[in-house]
């Protein structure tokens, strides 16, 4: 596997968790809330680490950037969050090199989501992205793969039909209402919590739903009127939060808090309720199931949920793998000329100082010897020899690693890439890095 560093002391990684082996539970542990995220840059640039991004969202949190180690990143995520590096072992991945640029492509591109298609990854990976570059923590190599993963995240949607109807976290919950709701429209509904998702799933229950009873509570009370103004909903104080439960026929949460905000002694109810738990950490305390009447679904549920619609975006997978491949081949074509350009360069400055050392040599030697033919001469050779070179190294059937380590060692050029030893970390920890 080549490479992809931007010095020969570095790696780059791919870390993390995914709803794939980690539970509701375990992936609210490792969750990075907007604070959590700030601080670990912040480390992060204290502790040396010139490059990173790392987003956290319902269904992943994760860390792409440089270091040493992966245990260097993997430390960063243990000390802004309530997981520990034990917890993480049990279900976490780390790729490097080219397969953390696959998982980033796929991962950008919704083809690893959840619920193939959604695309809301893209912007949380933006937003990372900004955020890092705001603290001079995104290196060349970071801007130019986040970029070529929003381009290919753009042609996919607008070239193919994966992304085509409706599905999503917010849209299989509405679905997952009207389904198990008999008189939905004349049902009350109540929607704590005003982030993406709860904005996302509030448009919804108003398109689909035709429900007039939708009633809107958010600790802060003015985000929730924003929303409020445009779908035209009813907005409660925070403060009446019991109060509208007890009315509530169906609840939908989708708060950010770090622990439930919603558990059995605020409910004192009359008549059946459904509970949708789209949060993470978890937002609803299970002990609410203890209450007779009480449904409570959580997003990893919802999450399994499949219908026509994804069975048909299923069938789009192919061409929007092509589109990463196209777009992946330039990336590694831009990387590898970075990579090769250097050794070029100096190879080239190798020969020239070869050929200056003789022709000083044979004007002392020589009589009448022309000095401004003979270097017309030799820069004509020089170049050929190190177009010869790049040619080789422009080559993909070339393992571009070892002819730059053995041009540089023949011509004594650059500094050579330490042996790679097994460390303490990697032996304490059993972390698999293949």
């Amino acid at each position: 596997m080549e490479n992809f560093n931007m010095s020969k002391t570095t790696t780059f990684y791919a870390l993390g968790l995914s709803y794939k082996k980690a539970d509701a539970t375990i992936r609210g542990k490792f969750s990075l809330d907007t604070n959590a995220q700030s601080n670990l840059l912040a480390q992060a640039k204290e502790e040396g680490i010139e490059s990173l991004i790392v987003t956290s969202t319902c269904n992943r949190t994760e860390i792409y950037g440089f270091a040493n180690h992966p245990y260097e990143l993997i430390k960063l995520l243990c000390d802004n969050s309530n997981g520990t590096v034990e917890e993480f072992r049990e279900v976490a991945f780390i790729y490097k090199n080219q397969e953390a640029v696959n998982h980033m492509f796929r991962v950008g591109t919704g083809l690893d989501s959840q619920i193939l298609g959604d695309f809301e990854i893209i912007s949380q990976i933006k937003n990372a992205f900004n955020q890092s570059k705001a603290l001079n923590l995104v290196n060349t190599f970071l801007d130019r793969l986040v970029n070529s993963v929003i381009q290919a995240s753009k042609k996919i949607k607008n070239e193919t039909e994966i992304s085509s109807g409706a599905t999503s976290v917010s849209f299989a919950s509405v679905q997952y209402i009207i389904r198990n709701v008999e008189d939905i429209g004349d049902k009350n509904i109540l929607l704590f919590g005003t982030g993406k998702i709860g904005r996302n799933t509030c448009e919804n229950l108003v398109k689909h739903s035709k429900n007039g009873h939708i009633t809107l509570v958010n600790r802060t009370k003015n985000k929730a009127e924003k929303l409020a103004g445009k779908l035209n909903v009813i907005v409660k104080d925070y403060a009446n939060l019991q109060e509208e439960l007890q009315q509530t026929d169906v609840l939908v949460v989708a708060t950010g808090a770090k622990n439930p905000t919603i558990d059995k002694t605020l409910l004192n109810l009359k008549k059946p309720l459904l509970i949708l738990d789209l949060s993470i950490p978890r937002n609803v305390n299970p002990d609410v199931e203890q209450i007779e009447g009480v449904t409570l679904i959580h997003l990893d549920y919802l999450s399994q949920i499949t219908d026509d619609t994804l069975e048909r975006r299923k069938q789009h997978i192919p061409a929007a793998e092509a589109i990463i491949e196209d777009i992946k081949l330039e990336f590694n074509t831009w990387m590898n000329g970075r990579k090769y350009a250097p050794t070029i360069h100096a190879l080239k400055a190798k020969l020239n100082d070869i050929v200056a050392t003789e022709l000083a040599f044979q004007k002392k030697k020589t009589s009448n010897f022309n000095e401004e033919q003979a270097d017309i001469i030799s820069t004509r050779i020089i170049q050929k020899i190190t177009n010869q070179f790049a040619t080789h190294l422009k080559d993909e059937n070339t393992s571009l690693d070892e002819s730059i380590d053995f041009i540089e060692k023949i011509f004594q050029i650059g500094q050579l890439a330490p042996k790679k030893t097994t460390s303490a970390i990697e032996e304490k920890y059993k972390i698999n890095l293949s």
